[in-house]
């Protein structure tokens, strides 16, 4: 039990876990929506959205809480950073989406692709610059 302790300590295994719980209303959505015969596009930038908002209320709360400001300006300041992280997030799986599917590649690899990339660009900026405790600042 300790070793499990330990392990839920890691903010990258926690970030992981909130990502997987993201992706997982991403996905799900962007599934459902081609199924419903949005493009592609559309779909995935949907279904992102929908991703940013589960990985906000987990990210604020269960990852990196440590360094989640605690009110006013400073909490405001720190949603709208997370916001453009998302919004940088999305851009790059827009773009990686949209130019696999105009090039013909199936929209499914398309977006596991752009997860990846997305992931380790979001990942960089929450991390070191928007939830960076006050300690390391």
């Amino acid at each position: 039990m300790g070793k499990l302790r330990r392990l839920a300590d890691k903010v990258l295994l926690r970030y992981l876990l909130a990502s997987a719980i993201a992706l997982g209303a991403d996905l799900g959505s962007f599934l459902a929506l081609i199924a419903l015969a949005v493009p592609a596009t559309a779909a995935a930038a949907l279904g992102y959205s929908l991703g940013i908002v589960v990985h906000w209320l987990l990210s604020s709360r269960a990852v990196f809480s440590q360094g989640v400001a605690a009110s006013g300006p400073q909490r405001t300041w720190q949603k709208a950073m997370f916001v453009g992280s998302a919004l940088f997030g999305l851009a790059i799986t827009t773009v990686v989406v949209g130019t696999a599917s105009t090039l013909g590649t199936d929209p499914r690899i398309a977006k596991l692709v752009a997860v990846v990339v997305s992931f380790a660009a979001t990942w960089l900026l929450r991390e070191r610059v928007i939830f960076r405790t006050r300690s390391a600042r």
